[in-house]
């Protein structure tokens, strides 16, 4: 997983094939599509337009499986990787919201098995959750340092007990809190939170207390269920082959994210994830969702996850800061929130505006290892794209 190489840096058709009811309004992140398929043989994509928690605009390009001749459509289930983390967040913020647990408790009084890491700069005691859902705890970023990428090594570590055993060979990388460090463990340290202080199974959690209330029917963790099989989309890598040409590997539908569901396990067609927008902006379409949103979490408490807590990196191309479980970047009349992700060939963007309460939603099936810095910029032109067509 390199979500935060994608937070720093943010074989194509003879004819490329815009669908989509109103695909005119996407038109930059449309153009943007258009040089990722040409130029970086990029074999999918699809995005959409969400105002007032109603997807306005959509469009969709390439293909979803190439061995199967199946194009991407408004139905395609895309793996949203790290876009994951942000449920994660607001779980743990409706359990601070139910009493059932403070920010500023130490991650090892919910796991204690943490005071194995090596901790240069204090105790572990010192580490509390709001350090965690603000990516400044001073945790790695990979989940499992050790892997390289070899065939025949798992995806990731599929066991909890896998990720306590080599506690004792790791270290804080920074004094927590004085400063960002994207984490991915650190949020699977959350959900063990979650698992102990309700005795439900993360996963479970987020069916009952997220999914369940905002309707997201078609979501879901880990490997596609059968009846969904049929639109789940595929994703590819492109390498460079013995010749120096380029090759375009198709990597199988399904992995296995093992213990890292909670920091990046979402998988989901691009309207479950208009609903989270949705939610997200606070755009009730009536009064049943209205109610389901104040179930899930107030908007009072997501503005205080959306508040600053550390900033990110002096660069044009990063976000300017992080709050609790979203990233930050300064808009024309004030801050958008982003979350992207990056995994197993995957690319995502969620971006919201919460003054006018729109939304855009970018998924992309194919990353290019041959050329990792150009099509990076090509990769960036689209979600930049994304932040302008809400930036108003």
């Amino acid at each position: 997983m390199r979500g935060l190489a994608l937070l720093l840096s943010l074989t194509a058709a003879a004819a490329v094939q815009v669908q989509g009811q109103g695909a005119g309004s996407l038109g930059p992140i449309s153009d943007a599509f258009r040089v990722l398929i040409r130029e970086d043989s990029i074999v999918g994509a699809a995005a959409v337009l969400v105002r007032e928690g109603r997807i306005v605009s959509h469009v969709e390009m390439g293909m979803a499986d190439r061995a199967r001749g199946l194009r991407v459509d408004p139905g395609t289930i895309f793996h949203w990787a790290s876009i994951t983390k942000t449920l994660t967040a607001v779980a743990i913020m409706q359990l601070r919201d139910r009493g059932k647990l403070s920010l500023d408790d130490p991650i090892t009084r919910w796991v204690p098995e943490l005071r194995q890491v090596h901790d240069t700069f204090g105790s572990m005691d010192d580490i509390t959750l709001r350090m965690l859902l603000s990516h400044s705890s001073g945790f790695q970023n990979p989940t499992w340092p050790y892997r390289r990428y070899l065939d025949w090594e798992p995806f990731e570590p599929t066991r909890w007990e896998q990720l306590v055993s080599m506690m004792p060979y790791q270290e804080l990388l920074f004094r927590p809190g004085s400063r960002f460090g994207y984490s991915n463990p650190a949020f699977i340290y959350l959900a063990r939170v979650i698992e102990q202080v309700t005795g439900d199974p993360y996963q479970s959690y987020i069916y009952k207390n997220i999914w369940g209330p905002l309707g997201l029917t078609r979501s879901y963790f880990g490997a596609t269920p059968y009846f969904l099989a049929v639109e789940r989309s595929n994703n590819y890598t492109v390498l460079k082959d013995s010749s120096g040409g380029i090759s375009v590997r198709e990597n199988g539908a399904d992995f296995d994210p093992g213990i890292t569901i909670p920091n990046g396990g979402w998988n989901a067609p691009l309207g479950d994830v208009a609903k989270w927008a949705a939610f997200l902006t606070g755009a009730a379409s009536n009064d049943s969702s209205r109610q389901a949103f104040g179930f899930v979490l107030s908007r009072s408490t997501l503005a205080e996850m959306w508040r600053p807590v550390v900033p990110v990196q002096d660069s044009e191309a990063a976000p300017d800061s992080v709050g609790l479980g979203f990233f930050l970047n300064a808009g024309k009349s004030g801050p958008l929130v982003f979350h992207t992700g990056e995994q197993a060939g995957f690319l995502s963007l969620l971006c919201i505006n919460p003054r006018t309460r729109a939304a855009v939603i970018v998924a992309i099936n194919t990353d290019n290892e041959a050329d990792p810095e150009g099509s990076g910029l090509h990769y960036r032109d689209a979600f930049k794209a994304a932040f302008d067509l809400i930036d108003r």
